[in-house]
Formats: C-alpha cells, structure tokens, sequence
C-alpha cells in the first residue's frame, strides 16, 4: 500500500507553501518518523516528517512554490 504525500495545510489562512528542500533523496528508504521535506510559509520553516515507511518516490521538484493538497511525492 502507497501513501501520498501532499503539501499540507499547517496555518488557517494559509492556501500553498514551498518545497523548500528534500532531505531523503529520490528513491531512498525511509522510516516513519524520518524528517523527508522542509516546507516554507509566509510565516514559518517546517520539518516535515514520514507518515510511513517504505521508499520514498519524489513528484515534484524542491523550491517550488505548490497548492495545498497538491501531491509532492509518494511512500510505496
């Protein structure tokens, strides 16, 4: 089973936040917990962390700027 990594909605107000920077590379494993992605806001920088475990597949490039919910990569 695959888990889909979206941008996530981490203020109220807030409508789209930047894939800062990768911090597993494409196609490395990673466990539970494991900080994947640093996302950036208008008003914060936060480690985002794995749902799960598996091999982490990249669908989007770091520093972009992307809508909430929109999918960033995947854990198969």
């Amino acid at each position: 089973m695959s888990t889909n990594l979206t941008i996530p909605k981490l203020e109220m107000s807030m409508s789209e936040g930047t894939l800062a920077e990768w911090k597993v590379d494409d196609g490395a494993e990673v466990k539970e917990g494991d900080v994947i992605y640093i996302l950036e806001t208008n008003k914060t920088s936060r480690d985002i962390e794995a749902p799960s475990s598996g091999k982490l597949i990249h669908k989007a490039p770091a520093g972009e700027t992307y809508d909430v919910g929109t999918e960033i990569g995947e854990i198969v």
